[in-house]
C-alpha cells in the first residue's frame, strides 16, 4: 500500500475516526469531571553533618550524609515515621494507608529530601507535610544517636516548609483531553485499518483492479433519484448518469473496434447490482446515437425490462423460442429512435436449456442480421448458468459490478465461471458509483439543471418519446408499443 491508498482509507472513514476522536476527548472531559480534586503540599529538609573539623573531614562526611540521604528517603514510609505524624493530627488512617498517599524524593548527589502529601483538603495536605518533615527530623535524631550516649552526627533541618496549595495537582484537565484525543484518533484509525482489511466490498476502479484486469468500461453515477427514474430518458440530459452511459456506449464500441461482435450479454455476478437497467440504459443510448438497436429480455427467471419500459411481457422470446410464434410479430419499438424490444414471454421451468439450444443461437444470428447491435439481459452469473450458458452464443459479455455491494470473491467466481465456457469478456462496468468522494468516477463540468421534457409529445435533443404506460401509469402497455410502431416500421426490415 502507498501513501494515497492509506489517504483513501481515510477518506472513506473520515467521519469513524472523527466520532472516535471526538468520543475520546467526551472520555476525556468526563474523566477530569467526574474525578475529586487532589491538591499536592511539598516540603523539603537538608541533611547535614554536625562535625567542625578539618577540610578532609567535612568532605567525608559530606559523602557520608549523601549516602545516608536514601536511607532516610526509605524511612519516610515506614510506622517510625508516619504513626508520630497520625498522632500529631489526630488522623484516622494506619500508616500504610498514608505511606499510599505521600512520595518521597532526592536528587542524586544532593542532601536535599523533598517530601509531597496529597490530599483532598489543601490544608490537610500542607499539615500531613509539615507533620511527617517533622517526625523524620525526630527519627533520625533517635536512629542515629550513640548508643554510648551524646548528640546525632546527623542533623536534618525544614528549609521549605509545606504550604497549602492555591490549584488542585490532579486532575490535569488539558493532560486528559489531550490523553482522550489521542487515544480516541489511535483508536478510530485501527478500527478504519481494520474495517477495510475485512471489507472485500467492491467499492471503487482500486478494489476491481485487485481482482481483475479486465477492462473498465465505465462507472456509472449513481444519483438520489435513480430508483425513482432509472431509465436513461428521465435524467437531466446532461447529469453525470447520462453522461455515464454514453461514456459506456463509446467504451464498448472501442473494445469491439473489430467490429465482429454485433450482440453483447449483459450480466452480473448477484441480483440487484443493476444489470437490468444497466442494459436498457445502455440499448437507448446506442439507440440515440443513431443505432438500430434490439434489446432482448433473455432473464427468464426475473424478467425486469418490459416492466421499467412499460410494454406487453406475456410474449416474447420464451413464445418465439417454443414456435408459437415469429419473432417480427414479438418485436416491440419503444421510444422516438430505431430501439425495439423483445420481451422475456412466458417463464419456462427449463430456462438453462431454451438459452442454450440452437434455437436461441439461430434467433440470435437471424436479428444481428437486421439490427446493428443487440442487447441481452441475461440473468445472474452465480445463482443460475444462463448467463454463461448464453455468453456462448452472443459475440461478447459485458459484467456489470454492484460498488458498496459486490465482493471480490463473487466477481472472481463469475469471471472464472466465464473464462471456463471461453466467453468474450469485452470488461467490466461499475454501477452506482457516487457521484463525490474517494470513490467517485464521474466528473461533471457543465449545468444540467435543464431536464429533458416531460411531455411525451415534445422530444428534445434527440431522447426518445417516454410510454404513456411508465409515466402516469393508466394507459396499458400494448398501447405505448403500438403508438410509436408506425413510427419505427418505415426504418426496419423484417427479420428473416
Amino acid at each position: 500500500m502507498d501513501l494515497r491508498d492509506y489517504l483513501r482509507i481515510l477518506r472513506r472513514n473520515w467521519i469513524l475516526v472523527v466520532a472516535m476522536s471526538l468520543a475520546g476527548l467526551a472520555v476525556g472531559g468526563g474523566v477530569s469531571i467526574a474525578a475529586k480534586p487532589t491538591y499536592t503540599a511539598e516540603t523539603q529538609l537538608f541533611v547535614a553533618i554536625q562535625s567542625s573539623g578539618s577540610v578532609q573531614e567535612l568532605q567525608q562526611g559530606n559523602t557520608f550524609s549523601q549516602a545516608r540521604v536514601q536511607s532516610y528517603v526509605k524511612t519516610v514510609a515506614t510506622p517510625v515515621v508516619l504513626q508520630p505524624a497520625i498522632d500529631a493530627l489526630g488522623l484516622d488512617i494506619t500508616p500504610k494507608e498514608l505511606s499510599k498517599r505521600v512520595k518521597t524524593s532526592s536528587d542524586l548527589n544532593t542532601v536535599l529530601i523533598s517530601i509531597e502529601v496529597s490530599d483532598s483538603s489543601p490544608v490537610q495536605a500542607a499539615a500531613i507535610a509539615q507533620a511527617i518533615s517533622s517526625s523524620l527530623v525526630n527519627a533520625v535524631d533517635t536512629l542515629e544517636r550513640p548508643k554510648a550516649g551524646g548528640t546525632s552526627p546527623i542533623s536534618l533541618s525544614v528549609i521549605s516548609p509545606a504550604v497549602a496549595p492555591a490549584s488542585p495537582s490532579a486532575p490535569n484537565t488539558k493532560l486528559n483531553l489531550a490523553l482522550g484525543f489521542l487515544i480516541g484518533l489511535v483508536a478510530g484509525l485501527g478500527i478504519a485499518a481494520l474495517r477495510t482489511l475485512l471489507d472485500t466490498r467492491i467499492k471503487s476502479e482500486v478494489d476491481l483492479r485487485a481482482v481483475t484486469n479486465e477492462p473498465l468500461l465505465g462507472g456509472i453515477a449513481f444519483e438520489a433519484d435513480a430508483e425513482k427514474k432509472p431509465l436513461l430518458t428521465q435524467a437531466a440530459f446532461q447529469s453525470p448518469r447520462a453522461e455515464s452511459f454514453r461514456q459506456l456506449r463509446t467504451n464498448l464500441q472501442f473494445a469491439n473496434v473489430a467490429g465482429h461482435a454485433k450482440s453483447f450479454v449483459v450480466t452480473s455476478s448477484l441480483p440487484g447490482e443493476g444489470k437490468s437497467t444497466t442494459a436498457i440504459n445502455l440499448a437507448i443510448a446506442l439507440a440515440e446515437a443513431g443505432q438500430s438497436v434490439c434489446l432482448i429480455d433473455a432473464d427468464l427467471r426475473r424478467p425486469m425490462v418490459a416492466e421499467y419500459l412499460g410494454l406487453e411481457r406475456s410474449a416474447g422470446l420464451t413464445t418465439a423460442l417454443v414456435g408459437s410464434a415469429d419473432v417480427n410479430d414479438l418485436l416491440q419499438p419503444w421510444g422516438a429512435n430505431d430501439l425495439y424490444v423483445l420481451a422475456s414471454g412466458q417463464i419456462p421451468p427449463n430456462p438453462s436449456e431454451l438459452l442454450g439450444s440452437d434455437d436461441m443461437k439461430v434467433l440470435i444470428e437471424r436479428l444481428e442480421s437486421v439490427f446493428d447491435t443487440l442487447i441481452i439481459d441475461a440473468p445472474p452469473l452465480l445463482p443460475v448458468t444462463d448467463a454463461a450458458v448464453l455468453s456462448q452464443h452472443a459475440g461478447g459479455v459485458v459484467v456489470v459490478v454492484g460498488a458498496q455491494k459486490t465482493r471480490t470473491q463473487d466477481l472472481t467466481k463469475s469471471l472464472a465461471a466465464l473464462q471456463l465456457v471461453e466467453a468474450n469478456i469485452l470488461g467490466v462496468v461499475l454501477n452506482r458509483l457516487p457521484t463525490k468522494g474517494p470513490d467517485a468516477y464521474a466528473y461533471s463540468y457543465t449545468n444540467y439543471e435543464s431536464h429533458r421534457p416531460t411531455d411525451e409529445t415534445t422530444p428534445m435533443r434527440g431522447s426518445k418519446v417516454f410510454p404513456t404506460a411508465l409515466v402516469n401509469g393508466h394507459d396499458s402497455p400494448q398501447s405505448s408499443a403500438s403508438s410509436t410502431a408506425p413510427e419505427h416500421e418505415s426504418n426496419r426490415s423484417s427479420v428473416r
